[in-house]
């Protein structure tokens, strides 16, 4: 200071100014000459602090205030800006201290209240956060846009979801572009499942910010529940591009593309949010669900307890973990990861769906009385729970010999999947005249002696719960049999084929362009695919492969035109029995006729009737009509005519079917792990007098299943 003949406050003065007017280094080395005259002037000590701060240098911060503090104790702001710093050295329990003795001294603090209140939140005290927020509302309104924009974060996380949307209204009311309350308030939204309102709410932070990644994620999570995938799809893209290395982003986005059913690029952006973050865990399970789906039970197990061991908390996780362990015939492993799914999230629907199809319910169960008191709520469930939990209660009282109970269940189950999905009836039951129209006896006739000469193919189909489980079963218990479960390939070839002219119609409209040549490619093509599906699965050698689709009756005479030599079982189960235990299920895959009585009686007429057309213009035997009830009456005799008809020599295996340990992926996995019993056979009958829809739809054939008792 040589040569300056001002006085320490004066040059204080200076570095005030400098500071007010911007001047942050010559405001920092003017308090600092001021301290290598005086080292304990209170002042500039504190003006370094505020200006380390700024400069996000916290530990420097602290380490002024801390100096400052211990000259001048009852400094209420030095305390409130030195537990400012230590918030953002997240030493929250410390900054609440700083805060608190702030207000011992001034206890009409309005801004350390506000930031007690943050701290309060970071330690998930949200309560005590909310009571600070309100104290320094009342003690100064003119700081209410930042207060009541933090209250509404600290409802948020109590999930008071709509009291935190009205505090994000009157926070923008106060200041319409604030960020971040437009981007929370979306949030909240978005909790409310108000998801064309959340998206509005991203949309317009992102007018004011149009890189802002995390409002981008959440778009793209918003438009995801609205089902327009493409468009969530091109929102992560873009979160991506403003932050490449935004891992949940990658995994969601992973997450619509499995949504597509573009399994390869889900794979590959897990991939690239793994090699980002190797314990990320969600994305360790997404991807162990698309390794599921594709059959890979054995690495999707293994992607599941990996995340699991990252995060063991994971409900969902356990829930898809059972479902791999039933597949694989682990009923018991798979109960208790149900039952642990439910000690975590004891308001997981989906695994309640999955526990009641594992288990008999019995009086006095715990889990029955978990899901009638979840059902009994009056708020808090989405449409979607309480489908799933109408269904699992419709499943425990039928356990519990409560027919009429399991019945509304199951009527108000059905009802809400049916108002949930899109099922065009004209168009449904006209494919099966489309079919029956196009497959005349001169087609058949004039298109028969090509296709492909293979032995290797074997199609169980039928109805949905009439059977092909078991019958596969059955037949996959041989050892020269791959039983390769319910394959879309015949389907995925058929659209893949063009005509002469290059174009692809539909089918069965297809069939009038193809000749034997195109039909031989079709029957190629599909062996082709089942012995790849066949050797990826350990069974390189296989005789026969089974595909136990149930829709392939659409398919029937195409099999026998482009696979002359395939094998087609049909099963058959009384029509009541099959309806009934079509009703009472939530497939997994779409079945969408099935939720809706009416609806329901009236497509198995239409399948009825195709199957008949079959059976008149196909040559007769080409296709072995094997019913349930036969089977369940007579295990050997029909487990005997199954194997002679696939051409196989006898092996007694096929009577010991529920010991298998192949993977079995249907609605039926858990039934077709214990021997033949009787007890589904007639099933209808408790039901009888809530029905009268389907009996209706049925007609002749209800009147037939009824007399024939």
């Amino acid at each position: 200071m040589t040569g300056v003949t001002l006085t320490l406050p004066e040059v204080m003065q200076r570095a005030v100014a400098a500071y007010q007017h911007g001047r942050l280094r010559e405001a920092d080395e003017l308090a600092r000459a001021i301290l290598s005259v005086k080292a304990d002037y209170f002042d500039a000590l504190h003006l370094i602090a505020v200006i380390s701060a700024q400069q996000r240098r916290f530990d420097e911060a602290l380490a002024s205030y801390d100096r400052a503090v211990a000259l001048r104790p009852d400094h209420a702001e030095a305390l409130c800006n030195r537990g400012a710093t230590l918030h953002e050295l997240k030493r929250f329990d410390e900054a609440l201290a700083s805060y608190d003795r702030a207000l011992a001294l001034r206890s009409n603090y309005a801004e350390a209240l506000c930031n007690r209140g943050a701290t309060l939140h970071e330690l998930k005290r949200f309560d005590d956060a909310l009571a600070s927020y309100d104290r320094a509302l009342a003690l100064r309104p003119d700081c209410a846009g930042a207060a009541l924009f933090n209250r509404g974060n600290a409802l948020r996380q109590l999930k008071r979801f709509d009291e935190a949307l009205a505090n994000y209204d009157r926070a923008l009311a106060l200041q319409p572009d604030h960020v971040e309350a437009l981007y929370n308030r979306g949030n909240a939204l978005h909790e409310l499942q108000r998801f064309d309102e959340a998206l509005a709410s991203y949309d317009r932070a992102l007018a004011r910010r149009p890189n802002y990644a995390g409002a981008l994620f959440n778009r793209g999570n918003a438009l995801r529940q609205l089902k327009r995938f493409d468009e969530a799809l091109a929102s992560y893209d873009r979160a991506l591009a403003a932050r490449p290395d935004y891992v949940d982003a990658l995994n969601n986005r992973g997450n619509t593309l499995h949504e597509l059913q573009r399994f390869d690029e889900a794979l590959a952006s897990y991939d690239r949010a793994l090699a980002l973050q190797p314990d990320h865990a969600e994305a360790l399970y997404n991807r162990g669900d698309i390794l599921h789906e594709r059959g890979d039970l054995h690495d999707a197990l293994a992607h599941y307890r990996r995340a699991l061991s990252l995060k063991p908390d994971l409900a969902d996780v356990y829930n898809n973990l059972g479902n791999v362990l039933k597949e694989l015939g682990q009923l018991q492993e798979a109960e208790n990861a149900y039952c642990e799914a439910l000690r975590l999230d004891p308001n997981s629907t989906a695994a309640y769906v999955n526990l009641a199809a594992s288990k008999t319910f019995k009086p006095g169960d715990a889990h029955f009385a978990a899901m009638e008191a979840l059902a009994a709520k009056t708020e808090g469930l989405s449409t979607t729970d309480r489908m799933r939990l109408d269904f699992a209660l419709g499943k425990a009282y039928a356990d519990l010999n409560d027919h009429s109970a399991s019945f509304q269940h199951l009527l108000a189950g059905n009802a809400a999947k049916r108002a949930s999905i899109g099922y065009d009836e004209t168009a449904a039951l006209g494919r099966f005249d489309r079919i029956a129209a196009v497959f005349t006896p001169e087609l058949i006739a004039a298109k028969s002696g090509g296709g492909h000469p293979s032995v290797l193919p074997i199609f169980v189909l039928g109805m949905p719960r009439s059977g092909t489980t078991l019958v596969e079963q059955i037949i996959a218990s041989h050892p020269a049999v791959h039983g390769a479960g319910e394959l879309q390939l015949l389907g995925d070839v058929v659209r893949t084929v063009r005509g002469p002219d290059g174009n692809s119609a539909p089918y069965p409209e297809l069939m009038l362009s193809l000749d034997r040549a195109a039909l031989h490619q079709i029957g190629a093509r599909y062996v082709a695919m089942v012995g790849e599906l066949a050797a990826k699965h350990g069974a390189p050698g296989a005789e026969c492969i089974t595909n136990k689709m149930p829709s392939n009756y659409y398919f029937a005479g195409l099999i026998h035109l482009a696979l002359p030599n395939a094998k087609i079982i049909h099963t058959m189960r009384d029509p009541l029995d099959t309806c009934m235990s079509c009703f009472s299920k939530l497939f997994t895959a779409e079945q969408n006729y099935a939720y809706d009585l009416g609806e329901l009686g009236r497509y198995y007429r239409g399948y009825e009737r195709l199957m008949a057309h079959w059976r008149r213009v196909l040559p007769v035997g080409r296709i072995l009509e094997v019913r349930y009830e036969d089977v369940v009456a007579d295990l050997e005799r029909q487990a005997r005519r199954l194997i002679a008809y696939c051409g196989l020599p006898w092996d007694d295996r096929c009577l010991s079917f529920h010991k298998s340990d192949r993977p079995v992926r249907t609605a039926s996995a858990t039934q077709v792990r214990q021997p033949i019993y009787t007890s589904a056979i007639g099933r209808w009958r408790a039901y009888e007098a809530h029905i009268a829809p389907l009996l209706n739809a049925l007609g002749i054939a209800a009147v037939a299943a009824t007399s024939s008792r």
